[in-house]
């Protein structure tokens, strides 16, 4: 699924999720009741200016549920009219860590309910599709961040050591708005392949989480192709455990793994892009790919 963006000038863009938290016989999600319009919905809202999309649907999740969300994959969009014009909403699976409801004037009611559940209580058939989506993956899938470094400066420019090829200033801005969006996912471990290149654009974000980066030789280009099978396994090495991680790569070895992973031919992997790969044990599932910096 390629990254949500904001669509023509005339469209109202709006993010939202399908927010979940575990429970003793799986999940329970969260259905909003707003007094303006006395419906059931799920939580979503408008963005506010020079917002990215990613960012709106944890704000508005948090405005309205009280909790902070942690974003995993997306779901899908729903198009729709209102009376100001066309509009669309892009919407996430959320995991809630954390908070506490308190009714306001936009939300007045929050109830957690199973899945099915909740299906009969929205009061839209399109908040409907977007939660069959969301049980169709039951249980949520376990995101995994995988990275293509940012811009570097060229090689024919560079007299030293290819490994030691720095990021450009552009490509030091990338990776600054690239820890904005992947803070989001709420990643507990970073890795990055040997090139100083893709370190440096995972730093800004670990700076800020506190996480330290684990360098991993085999996700580089040189020492992948040696030894392709042993570099896969690896990399599902990574994604194992319950906790989040980014990945840091580069630009000959992503699409590979991509299409061993997902058995798409030829998948993209601009610089400073980002594929959120959701896992189901070893399996990936679904595969959003976030073709800016920003989402």
């Amino acid at each position: 699924m390629e990254s949500a963006r904001t669509s023509t000038m005339s469209e109202i863009v709006a993010a939202g999720a399908v927010l979940w938290r575990p429970a003793s016989d799986g999940v329970e999600v969260a259905v909003v009741h707003r007094p303006r319009y006395d419906d059931w919905s799920l939580p979503k809202g408008k963005l506010a200016r020079g917002e990215s999309v990613p960012a709106a649907a944890v704000r508005e999740v948090a405005e309205e549920t009280g909790s902070t969300a942690v974003l995993g994959v997306q779901l899908g969009d729903s198009h729709y009219r209102v009376p100001q014009g066309d509009k669309v909403v892009h919407y996430w699976s959320a995991r809630a860590s954390g908070g506490e409801f308190a009714p306001n004037d936009e939300v007045d009611e929050l109830r957690w309910l199973r899945p099915e559940l909740a299906g009969g209580l929205l009061s839209y058939s399109r908040d409907g599709e977007i939660l069959d989506r969301f049980r169709q993956l039951e249980p949520p899938p376990r995101p995994l961040l995988l990275v293509r470094h940012a811009k570097a400066g060229s090689r024919y420019d560079w007299d030293g050591d290819d490994y030691q090829r720095p990021l450009t200033v552009k490509g030091r801005e990338q990776a600054g708005k690239l820890s904005e969006l992947l803070r989001l996912f709420g990643p507990t471990r970073a890795y990055a392949a040997t090139p100083i290149r893709c370190p440096q654009t995972i730093q800004p974000l670990a700076d800020r989480l506190h996480l330290p980066i684990t360098p991993e030789p085999l996700l580089g280009e040189e020492d992948y192709w040696k030894d392709p099978d042993a570099a896969f396994s690896r990399f599902l090495a990574l994604s194992a455990g319950s906790e989040v991680a980014v990945v840091c790569s580069q630009g000959g070895v992503i699409p590979d793994l991509i299409t061993r992973l997902t058995g798409k031919e030829e998948p993209p992997a601009r610089k400073a892009s980002t594929w959120v790969l959701g896992f189901t044990g070893d399996r990936v599932v679904t595969a959003d790919y976030y073709s800016e910096p920003t989402g």
